[in-house]
């Protein structure tokens, strides 16, 4: 059966055989044939017109290696080339981001362009997206999914000589059979517009988007597309943006969020409702003690940020105003109040961080978070609750298969050590999951007896170990060590401190395990970047890149060996000896 007749992507098997079978259908496309079959009803004229004027150029196909060497060995298996470079994609990582409602950068995203020939020896390629799922990271899911819907999977033609009549031209012919506007870009990486269209309902292969590409900057051409993208019933038309002004005035609103949200923690307003039956602001008013006419405007204010609900029987609390609730499990209240609290008042000082470098809540209070809260047994105890209010990074940790090597290890037990682990959320978590393991926590004094009230109501307190002390006393002779959202409170110089005492702690066959958020290598929006701005504020310290990490670890003879996504932005950073 010739290739054009082929009606199945690539979206079973393993990632070589589906990279081999994409490869083969490129290598095999005519590219008349094809657009008959893309764009059923095309031909004569028109198909020899628009044969003309565009070329099939390549198919696209997202698999899913553990790593960088297996992606090589299955471009090898594929029949592709192995010396493609691979680059970020930053629109596919936005797309699989919002359809899996994860942060952009829980997720590793690279674009390959595998070159490869035509029947008549025209150069094609295979656009390769690969999303790194190592063992354990919680990706497995997202992989499933997308194999079986195979959205990135799509059919490119680059158009020969673009300008905005043949541009048109070659739009409305698509249109015209079936083909509907969704969406498109303009990269100024590589000056080129890219025009996307979803295939017709008859089209005759599996792909269902198609992809027109057309070198230079074609925005005026675009803006039309974009507004049949967006109304396909309806004239064309540009589609409508905030103004610069509403858009300001929406940023400038963000500290009453902030205020708004603490309020309804305070105020313990998730605890006076619930989720399935509504309740009028007045009997809200009365249950927590507050104005009647007040509190209906804070509802009505968290009404348009999702926390609540109204309807005809009142107020109902949503699923994210539900994590505001003391009680709910994975309760966000603490952070809330952090937010809402002492970390708020110091932001007001931010100007003064940017022209100074001194940290706002250094200037506000007159001495560093750590001493401030040290000296404050209720405000500590509140920061301990915030930071185990951001738990869920930790949900897949268990599964590492650092942790999970040593849990399996023969011989003697061995020991995670969890440096300035706080109250040991983290290190019950994997003593629960590997009954095998021991753990040591390191922590300072204040902080070890809220840590030994925690863990003994846990299955993991009888294997622990507790140490009180600084950096300076990470304890030598484990096999696994931690630092957990440690390394971004401090400066680069404090940062090669403590990981130099990490390193004369380690044996040389330990692990060594960091869990932080990563900031993207490009503009692409994440939480680090808001991290890295409350950190700047708040305790001097910074997010930093994957790189970054590395070579704070070679200073000490440790290398940088994986990087694994978690929840919540974090990613954990494996190291050991080089």
């Amino acid at each position: 059966m010739p290739a054009a007749t082929t009606t199945t992507t690539a979206n079973a098997g393993s990632d070589a055989e589906r990279l081999s079978a994409t490869a083969a259908f490129v290598r095999e496309q005519d590219t008349s044939v094809l657009l008959s079959r893309v764009l059923p009803g095309l031909d004569g004229p028109e198909l020899r017109a628009l044969t003309d004027q565009c070329r099939f150029a390549h198919a696209a196909v997202l698999v899913f290696p553990p790593d960088e060497p297996a992606l090589r060995r299955d471009l090898a298996v594929g029949g592709l080339s192995t010396d493609a470079e691979a680059q970020p994609s930053v629109v596919v990582r936005g797309r699989l981001a919002s359809r899996h409602r994860r942060d952009p950068a829980d997720l590793d995203v690279r674009i390959l362009r595998p070159l490869v020939r035509g029947p008549a020896e025209e150069v094609r390629a295979v656009e390769v997206f690969a999303l790194t799922v190592p063992p354990g990271s919680g990706l497995a899911g997202i992989a499933a999914e997308e194999r079986r819907q195979d959205h990135e999977a799509h059919l490119a033609f680059d158009v020969a000589q673009p300008d905005p009549l043949v541009l048109r031209g070659l739009l409305a012919s698509f249109a015209r059979h079936g083909a509907a506007a969704d969406g498109g870009g303009y990269n100024p990486h590589e000056d080129g517009t890219v025009f996307y269209f979803t295939a017709p309902s008859d089209t005759k292969t599996a792909y269902r988007r198609v992809e027109l590409y057309a070198s230079g900057d074609h925005r005026d051409v675009l803006t039309e597309h974009l507004g049949r993208s967006l109304a396909p019933a309806e004239p064309v038309r540009q589609p409508d943006r905030p103004r610069p002004a509403e858009t300001l005035l929406w940023l400038l609103t963000g500290a009453w969020t902030t205020q708004a949200l603490a309020a309804c923690a305070r105020l313990r307003l998730p605890e006076a409702m619930n989720r399935h039956t509504g309740v009028d602001s007045a009997e809200l008013a009365r249950a927590v003690g507050a104005d009647p006419q007040s509190l209906a405007t804070l509802l009505r204010y968290l009404a348009m940020l999702g926390v609540v609900s109204e309807g005809p029987d009142g107020f109902r609390l949503t699923g994210v105003g539900a994590l505001l609730d003391a009680e709910a499990p994975g309760s966000m209240r603490p952070l809330a109040l952090m937010y809402g609290g002492p970390f708020y008042q110091s932001f007001a000082h931010l100007t003064h961080t940017v022209s100074s470098g001194q940290p706002g809540f250094e200037h506000l209070y007159g001495e560093n978070h750590f001493d401030h809260f040290a000296r404050d047994p209720e405000l500590a105890a509140l920061f301990d609750q915030s930071m185990v209010s951001s738990a869920a990074m930790f949900d897949a940790l268990p599964a590492h298969p650092v942790l999970t090597a040593a849990a399996t290890a023969p011989g003697h037990p061995r020991t995670v050590v969890d440096i300035a682990g706080g109250t040991g959320e983290l290190l019950a978590r994997i003593l629960t999951a590997h009954p095998t393991l021991r753990g040591i926590l390191l922590e300072r004094p204040q902080v070890l007896e809220a840590a030994r009230a925690y863990l003994a109501g846990t299955d993991a307190g009888g294997r622990c170990a507790y140490r009180a002390g600084d950096f300076a006393d990470v304890p030598p002779g484990g096999d696994v060590y931690i630092l957990s959202r440690v390394l971004h409170d401090w400066d680069d110089d404090r940062c090669r401190s403590i990981l130099r005492h990490c390193a004369d702690a380690m044996p040389r066959h330990a692990d060594l395990l960091i869990v932080e958020r990563l900031l993207p290598a490009d503009a692409t929006p994440s939480l680090a970047t808001a991290w890295d701005l409350h950190m700047m504020c708040n305790t001097g310290g910074r997010e930093r890149t994957a790189d970054h990490y590395a070579r704070l670890l070679e200073a000490h003879g440790l290398e940088l060996v994986t990087t694994t996504p978690l929840a919540l932005g974090a990613h954990a950073l494996h190291a050991r000896r080089a």
